[in-house]
């Protein structure tokens, strides 16, 4: 099976061939161009750019979104977690405005919605994964990107960030790879 991700990050689509064994994963074309994600969830935004990669190469594709939740902020940043400090706010910068916001110690959760859009088979399917967790009193690591530094995940009791563990077992308890395991299930079906 081959599918189109609606994104020409190559690094995006080596990370996702990775979690989908078996699935041809290509990027977009570089002359499609994908709508802004501005819908309000996860699942819209990732929807509709699955849509668009379909409807112009008439090929199954894939897209995602995904973010960070704090209990403590009411699931903000959410959908605007890439946007948090500002419309071209840099990973340090979302960083440093959720570790001002968030008490060491609130419960976090990280989420990606896998969107599929099959023209072939006429169907659309979304696929969430989430790893929950909670914030850390200081950022530690140099792995991961964005918030890793600060999430410390439910699924290790190492008390380790995202950014201190490997790639292996990041991607065996990631969002995003929980996500493409449901997707990949699904496929498989």
């Amino acid at each position: 099976m081959r599918l189109v991700l609606a994104t020409r990050n190559e690094h995006k689509v080596r990370e996702l061939e990775a979690m989908l064994d078996g699935v041809e994963v290509v990027a977009l074309p570089a002359d499609v161009r994908l709508p802004p994600e501005t819908g309000a969830t996860f699942a819209a935004n990732a929807l509709v750019k699955a849509r668009k990669a379909a409807r112009a190469t008439g090929e199954a594709a894939v897209a995602d979104d995904s973010g960070i939740e704090a209990a403590a902020l009411g699931g903000a940043p959410g959908v605007r977690s890439a946007r948090y400090a500002g419309e071209h706010a840099t990973d340090a910068e979302n960083l440093a405005k959720l570790i001002a916001e968030v008490p060491p110690g609130s419960a976090l959760a990280y989420v990606c919605v896998i969107a599929l859009a099959d023209p072939s088979a006429g169907r659309e399917r979304t696929f969430e994964g989430r790893c929950t967790g909670t914030m850390a009193a200081a950022p530690r690591g140099a792995g991961g990107f964005g918030y890793d530094p600060v999430f410390i995940p439910d699924d290790r009791d190492d008390g380790l960030t995202m950014a201190e563990i490997g790639a292996a077992e990041k991607a065996a308890i990631s969002h995003r790879g929980r996500a493409a395991r449901a997707l990949l299930a699904a496929l498989r079906a």
